[in-house]
């Protein structure tokens, strides 16, 4: 498995410095958001090559002020136009991956209104996502979408592509869930993961190693399923000191990581 970290992770004042500070910290990978500039995305191109930190997946920025499932069909248009934007942006910066939120279940929105709506949405994006070999992950987060992980499997197998697979987070699971069951049931559906800490009894994100996530169980699953791609971690720097709140998270990434 491969070690990545979202780039709105790392401290840094510059672009280059988050980069470099990627690298000196073991980093394989960094995911970063949807960028419109194309000065930006070759700027992210080149360092990319020379600190030698790949980009293998772009988080969408579009799906939560403007959801895929929302009752508008003006507001789904410029969503979907944010999901083509980061489209563009993987094949830029060289990317595989397009984290999407697909829906958000709302009073105003149904929970069958939002699997409806989210799945026209999705279908009407992922020829462009196929012409480009970009897969679209779709992530479970507090959306109230996709509570368990059997509906979650059923969604993604109801598109029949190999470009629209799951975005799996550890993190948000704990809440309702445990990780190893959903990694389980998502098998070789799961494209991307994401990780964070999370202290059910507090109902809060915390460091990695903090919390009440079980690492070796969620590991196991992992190799067990044969995921042997990024493991991502979304949460930044805790502490005055930026750089060593870093270091911790690397740290805890590689021990969490040895544990597969």
């Amino acid at each position: 498995m491969k070690k990545g970290i979202c780039l709105g992770c790392v401290p840094g004042n510059t672009t280059e410095e988050k980069f470099a500070n990627a690298a000196g910290h073991g980093f394989d990978g960094v995911e970063v958001g949807t960028i419109t500039d194309p000065a930006e995305r070759k700027e992210i191109c080149k360092l990319s090559e020379k600190h030698g930190v790949v980009v293998p997946s772009v988080m969408n920025a579009a799906h939560w002020d403007s959801p895929l499932s929302d009752p508008d069909p003006a507001v789904r248009k410029k969503s979907l136009a944010g999901v083509a934007a980061s489209i563009e942006t993987a094949v830029a910066v060289g990317a595989g991956t397009v984290l999407v939120v697909p829906a958000v279940v709302s009073p105003d929105v149904a929970y069958e209104q939002a699997w409806e709506r989210s799945a026209e949405s999705i279908y009407s994006i992922l020829p462009l996502a196929e012409r480009n070999s970009v897969v679209l992950a779709v992530e479970n987060v507090w959306n109230k979408f996709l509570l368990s992980p059997v509906e979650f499997a059923s969604y993604v197998d109801g598109f029949g592509s190999e470009c629209l697979r799951a975005y799996f987070d550890a993190g948000n699971i704990v809440a309702y869930g445990y990780p190893d069951h959903w990694i389980r049931t998502l098998g070789g559906r799961i494209d991307k993961v994401h990780v964070k800490g999370f202290d059910a009894a507090k109902h809060a994100f915390v460091q990695l190693r903090e919390g009440t996530i079980d690492w070796p169980r969620v590991m196991a699953a992992l190799t067990e399923v044969g995921y042997d791609d990024y493991i991502t971690a979304e949460l930044g720097p805790a502490g005055d000191d930026p750089a060593a709140g870093f270091a911790r998270i690397s740290r805890e990434m590689d021990e969490i990581m040895a544990m597969a």
